[in-house]
């Protein structure tokens, strides 16, 4: 039997990864066995799955407001100049970089992006359909790819975002930035060290300060005072910072360091050398910080990806499941009404025919023309057929009704498609006389085998630290 496209890209992704990291290898096959339990109950089609969800190398968003000189950055990180820079927006799209071996730089349009599993804005465009209907055509306007042949892009993937400031597709723009910082494994927030004034940069609060400090990863978030070298003519950085730490107090966070930076090529003459100095080496100090994050995503993916395995896992078992069952609930307690209604008024219309039809003989109703037994028996027959029919369409009509329901919450995104995928394919003859708490391909045994995937996670875990680590002091592996 042919592959899927999505079969075949899994199949090179192990290939790789058997050579660069086998225990995230390993991790692949869990997934694949996640994705078969997903695909029995009705979450999961056949070209898709969890393992294409996922970013499986490290990913750093550069975010922040304009002219906050996230270009600059990108630029002398990788060594060349890539991206434009300048105190305007210069650039409206997200921009992934990705490593190329030319020499040259190649510019790709979104499409190349959307189309492509292997990248973390597959099938993006869906997404931004749902949000704001028609826009997701229009994906070259919000994405593009760019390569570039810089030793520090091997195996991690750069985005840099357009500011938030003034944007003509505000929503679209902001679904992406939440998508962004979903998948990303490292987000560095830039801000002009020169202008923090809160109320001109709302969103940006909103999105990247305001909405991250309940999350589980806000240690991910480093937040950046860039150009700091213009606050050297009064020498007050200190003074700088704290103004910055009181707007972002008004938006809650009141712990998380600030990294002051800034460029050399582009800073401002320090004409003391003393200050010179002293601005310097904080600069570098913190800027070989962030590269050390940066670097130690290397590590860090391999117990991402293995804690996405857990997360996927119990997402299925305690939030999907839970939603399908109550799905069911519903369309069974809307058959029982729906068919009690029309049986009740059949067997009223049944009762009322019986006793116009027929003649009293003092006795009882009897029917004015008799029947023979054996067309007694034909009728009969045929009257349970009918009526079974009837239950059994009736029972059809009340599940297509909570179908519609469904769909209809476009605000549940990917998880309403699931659920709804998974519902339908409930509505088969025999799934209709399952228990309410029973859907199709659900069992001990089904149960068993989902519950072995998330214990799973624990175990990959314990093998990823034998890599690193050595309680016992021992040079060997531990046992």
């Amino acid at each position: 039997m042919a592959k899927t496209a999505t079969e075949e890209r899994i199949k090179r992704l192990k290939s790789h990864l058997e050579q660069e990291n086998p225990s995230l290898a390993e991790v692949v096959e869990h997934f694949q066995e996640l994705d078969k339990v997903a695909r029995k109950l009705g979450f999961m089609s056949a070209d898709d799955s969890y393992a294409t969800q996922i970013s499986w190398w490290p990913v750093v968003a550069v975010l922040g407001t304009f002219s906050a000189g996230k270009s600059t950055f990108l630029n002398e990180y990788l060594g060349q100049t890539l991206q434009r820079t300048g105190n305007q927006a210069v650039d409206d799209k997200f921009t992934v970089i990705s490593y190329g071996a030319d020499d040259e730089p190649k510019q790709l349009p979104g499409l190349a992006l959307d189309s492509d599993p292997r990248f973390p804005f597959y099938r993006i465009s869906q997404a931004i359909d749902l949000d704001s209907e028609g826009e997701g055509k229009r994906i070259d306007s919000y994405l593009q790819l760019k390569t570039c042949n810089a030793d520090v892009l091997r195996g991690r993937i750069l985005i840099d975002s357009p500011g938030f400031d003034a944007d003509r597709q505000r929503n679209a723009t902001l679904l992406i930035t939440d998508h962004i910082i979903d998948l990303s494994d490292l987000v560095l927030v830039f801000f002009d060290a020169r202008h923090p004034e809160p109320g001109a940069m709302t969103d940006t609060l909103k999105h990247l300060v305001a909405n991250t400090i309940n999350r589980q990863d806000s240690d991910k978030f480093l937040y950046i005072l860039n150009q700091i070298d213009n606050t050297v003519r009064e020498d007050n950085p200190e003074e700088v910072v704290a103004a910055w730490q009181r707007a972002m107090a008004q938006s809650g966070l009141t712990a998380g360091r600030f990294f002051r930076i800034y460029s050399e090529q582009a800073a401002a003459p320090i004409a003391d050398q003393q200050i010179q100095e002293r601005m310097r080496a904080k600069r570098d100090e913190d800027l070989g910080d962030i590269k050390g994050r940066i670097k130690q995503l290397d590590v860090d993916r391999a117990y991402r990806i293995t804690g996405m395995l857990e997360q996927s896992g119990k997402h299925l078992r305690d939030v999907l499941l839970p939603q399908l069952i109550e799905a069911r609930h519903l369309w069974f307690k809307r058959s029982r009404w729906l068919n009690g209604s029309v049986f009740g008024v059949t067997l009223i219309a049944f009762a009322y025919w019986s006793l116009t039809a027929g003649a009293w003989d003092g006795y009882m109703f009897r029917p004015l023309t008799p029947l023979s037994p054996t067309l007694q028996l034909l009728v009969g027959g045929a009257l349970i057929v009918l009526l079974g029919i009837m239950y059994i369409r009736l029972r059809l009509m009340a599940g297509r009704s909570v179908l519609r329901k469904l769909q209809r919450d476009t605000q549940a995104g990917v998880d309403g498609k699931r659920l709804a995928m998974a519902f339908e394919k409930n509505l088969g003859v025999w799934s209709q006389f399952m228990a309410a708490g029973h859907p199709q391909g659900w069992s001990g045994r089904t149960q068993r085998k989902l519950d072995n995937l998330i214990a799973s996670a624990d175990i990959l875990v314990q093998k990823l630290n034998d890599r690193f680590t050595r309680p016992s002091g021992d040079s060997e592996k531990e046992s």
